[in-house]
């Protein structure tokens, strides 16, 4: 399994950012898949998550400003990441579990500037 994320950067504070996660070497159509960032010295933490039927979970921070998606023929997922604020800096990587491993691509840095 392998999980390939990309789309981050630098944004000034009310920007947006679109992340996007290629997958590979997994049945992609039925599996959830996450969105997980983390920020040094703190526990890595459920961003978004949509199901294979595409019903969709959001942190309470990102509601109204997140939106995951998915392309089932493409295998990929996108995070797209709206009115991004200074807390919203961290690593976000893409996530899925596949018989019952927890699978994690490299992760891609989001800096968002106030």
């Amino acid at each position: 399994v392998q999980l390939q994320a990309s789309g981050g950067g630098l944004v000034q504070a009310g920007g947006s950012l679109r992340l996007s996660c290629k997958a590979s070497g997994i049945n992609f159509g039925i599996k959830a898949m996450n969105w997980h960032r983390q920020v040094p010295g703190k526990e890595r933490e459920l961003v978004a998550a949509i199901s294979r039927d595409r019903d969709t979970n959001y942190a309470d921070s990102v509601k109204g400003r997140f939106a995951i998606s998915r392309d089932n023929v493409k295998r990929m997922v996108y995070l797209q990441m709206n009115s991004l604020k200074p807390e919203d800096t961290a690593v976000y990587y893409c996530n899925t579990q596949n018989w019952g491993n927890d699978y994690w691509g490299k992760g891609t840095q989001v800096t968002v500037s106030s």
